[in-house]
């Protein structure tokens, strides 16, 4: 007769981020993931291909308002190629943070019933994101193809980069703001704002070279998009980035991890009572 398994359940909020604890419910990334994915596109006509139509439109939009009639410059890509790419990255940000954001207060039903890493939540959230990304990417191919569009292999190894920093800075802010979203219930208002003022301070439909103001640059150096931004599209125009302004993006994408995690973890034994 085998000895029956105990599990302790004790306050989480001195661990920062416990790996074991997270891959003995591994199971649970796919299930909420799976989920998600199956309750987003449920009853949609087109499904699956709501994920490349949003980013496609909105290209020919910029396209048509930004690289026509106001000549924006696009680091000798064809406009259409610039801005998809940024585009790409940027929707798997903004969307996984909008889900990350509220995944908390969408699924208290759960978090009053039964124990799990509280962490898994918001990172299926931004699972589902991921999901999205990867089917748009396939049209992002598609594109190259037709704008005949070089790719520098030397230089590929920057897209896995980008999309790791990506998903690191939606954490960190996603966990950050879900936490506060559970407390404070007036930041289901303020998420869209900020992911609209973030928008206009990435350098998704410009480049940060037509920027003449050197405090500016800073400022917009402060997001955590500006160098996964510029990252992804490296390989693309083979023009090196500003490796000073990317230290400063890396810096705020690392505080806003650790800053959301340790908000997170602390905060985590409430949840039950609070959501």
């Amino acid at each position: 007769m085998t000895e029956p398994i105990e599990y302790r359940i004790e306050s989480t909020s001195l661990k920062l981020f416990d790996v074991q604890e997270l891959w003995r419910y591994r199971e649970l990334f796919y299930f909420f993931t799976w989920r998600d994915i199956k309750i987003k596109y449920k009853q949609t006509v087109l499904g699956f291909l709501w994920a490349i139509l949003q980013p496609l439109l909105m290209m020919v939009i910029f396209t048509l308002f930004f690289g026509k009639a106001l000549n924006i410059p696009s680091q000798n890509l064809p406009y259409p190629v610039y801005v998809f790419s940024g585009l790409l990255v940027w929707n798997l940000f903004s969307t996984g943070l909008t889900s990350a954001s509220n995944s908390m207060v969408n699924n208290a039903l759960i978090i009053k019933k039964i124990y799990f890493p509280r962490l898994i939540i918001p990172v299926s959230s931004i699972l589902v994101a991921l999901f999205d990304f990867l089917m748009a990417f396939i049209l992002f191919g598609g594109i190259l193809l037709v704008y005949r569009q070089p790719v520098s292999w030397q230089l590929i190894i920057y897209w896995p980069l980008a999309l790791l920093l990506c998903v690191v800075g939606t954490l960190g802010l996603g966990s950050w703001l879900s936490a506060l979203n559970v407390k404070y219930r007036d930041f289901r208002y303020v998420i869209p704002f900020l992911v609209q003022v973030l928008f206009f301070l990435t350098p998704v439909i410009y480049p940060v070279s037509m920027l003449t103001n050197v405090y500016l640059k800073y400022t917009l150096a402060l997001s955590p998009m500006l160098a996964v931004v510029e990252l992804f599209r490296f390989p693309l125009t083979g023009i090196a980035p500003d490796w000073g302004l990317l230290s400063i993006s890396l810096t705020s994408g690392t505080v806003l991890l650790l800053v959301g995690i340790i908000y997170f973890k602390r905060t985590e034994d409430f949840f039950a009572d609070l959501a």
